[in-house]
C-alpha cells in the first residue's frame, strides 16, 4: 500500500472561502489585457519576415525596374506634317511638339510620398488668374507662375534634377523612343456604333427607325433581370487619358523648343501632352544631366549675348 501524503499543499480551499466573480467582469479583464503577439501572426509585417505580395512595398518593388531614369518634360501639340526621305523615297507622317518653359517645380520622395516623382510645370499665368496658395507653392521654390503642372515618376533619386532646373527640348537625342500621354479629343454624346463599333440593326425585314438604336441591355430571368456592369451603351466618347508608346523622335530643334516624333499623339491641337522615355525600349546611354540646366544659367547666358 502506497504512503498516504501528510501535507495538502496543492489541494483546493472549500468554495464557500472563495469570492464569487461574475462573468462579464472576467470579460472585461480580458478585454482591457493588451493582445499577445505570437510569432504566427495574422500578417507577416514583422521586422525580417518576407514582404507580402500584395503591400505597397512589394507593388513599388516590381515596379521599380520598369520607372525611367530621369524626368520627362511638358509639351504642346503644334500639328501635324511629313518627313520625306530621299534615299527610300517615302513620306513619314510626323507630329510637331513644342516645348514651353519647361521648368522643374518639386519632387515626390521614397520616404514621405512613397514614391520617386519629379513635379514640372510650363507656360505661364497671370497672377490674378493663380489662387493664394499655387502662388504660395510657386514663391516658395522661387519659381515664376505656371499654367500646367505635371508629375513625372522616376526610379530613385538620382532622377530628380535641381529645382528650378530649365528642362530643353535636347532633352530627348534623335532616334531614341518615348511615350507620350495625353488627353484624348472629346466628342460629346454619340452612340454605340460610333462609340463601341456596333455593327447595327437589318436595314430591312420589319425594321422601322432602328437602324442605329441599341438593342436589348440584358436578358430577363436567365441573368438576372437586368443590366450587367460594363455593359457597352451609348454615352460620352473621348476625354480620356490615352499613352502611345514607343514612338521615334524625328527632330530636335533645341532653339526654338521643338520635337518632332513619329507617328499621331492623342489630344487636339493646342493640348498638353507629357513625353518621357520609352519603359519597352532600352534606356538613352546619355547623362542625366543633358537638357536640364539650372535657372540661373539661361538668364546668364542671355545677358552674356546681350
Amino acid at each position: 500500500m502506497p504512503p498516504k501524503s501528510t501535507s495538502k499543499l496543492f489541494t483546493l480551499p472549500p468554495r464557500f472561502l472563495c469570492p464569487a466573480v461574475p462573468r462579464n467582469f472576467i470579460r472585461t479583464i480580458r478585454t482591457i489585457q493588451p493582445r499577445q503577439k505570437t510569432p504566427l501572426d495574422r500578417f507577416n509585417t514583422g521586422h525580417g519576415l518576407p514582404i507580402l505580395g500584395s503591400s505597397k512595398t512589394a507593388a513599388f518593388l516590381r515596379k521599380e525596374p520598369m520607372m525611367p531614369l530621369r524626368t520627362g518634360a511638358l509639351a504642346i501639340k503644334k500639328g501635324m506634317t511629313a518627313i520625306y526621305d530621299p534615299a527610300t523615297s517615302k513620306r513619314t507622317a510626323c507630329t510637331v511638339l513644342q516645348l514651353d518653359r519647361c521648368q522643374v517645380i518639386g519632387h515626390k520622395r521614397r520616404d514621405a510620398h512613397g514614391y520617386w516623382a519629379v513635379q514640372v510645370g510650363s507656360g505661364t499665368k497671370e497672377a490674378r488668374n493663380v489662387t493664394r496658395p499655387e502662388r504660395g507653392h510657386f514663391a516658395a521654390v522661387g519659381v515664376p507662375l505656371k499654367k500646367d503642372l505635371m508629375e513625372f515618376r522616376v526610379k530613385n533619386a538620382d532622377g530628380l534634377p535641381e529645382i528650378g532646373s530649365i528642362i530643353s527640348a535636347d532633352l530627348f537625342q534623335e532616334g531614341q523612343f518615348v511615350d507620350v500621354r495625353g488627353k484624348t479629343r472629346g466628342m460629346g454624346f454619340t452612340g454605340g456604333m460610333k462609340r463601341h463599333g456596333w455593327a447595327g440593326q437589318p436595314a430591312s425585314h420589319g425594321n422601322s427607325l432602328a437602324h442605329r438604336v441599341m438593342g436589348s441591355s440584358g436578358g430577363g430571368q436567365g441573368s438576372g433581370s437586368r443590366v450587367h456592369p460594363g455593359k457597352s451603351m451609348p454615352g460620352r466618347m473621348g476625354g480620356e487619358g490615352h499613352t502611345v508608346q514607343c514612338l521615334k523622335i524625328m527632330k530636335v530643334d533645341k532653339e526654338n523648343g521643338i520635337v518632332v516624333v513619329h507617328g499621331a499623339v492623342p489630344g487636339p491641337k493646342k493640348s498638353v501632352l507629357k513625353i518621357q522615355d520609352a519603359i519597352k525600349k532600352p534606356w538613352p546611354e546619355i547623362d542625366l544631366s543633358i537638357g536640364v540646366s539650372g535657372m540661373g544659367s539661361t538668364s546668364e547666358k542671355l545677358e552674356a549675348a546681350v
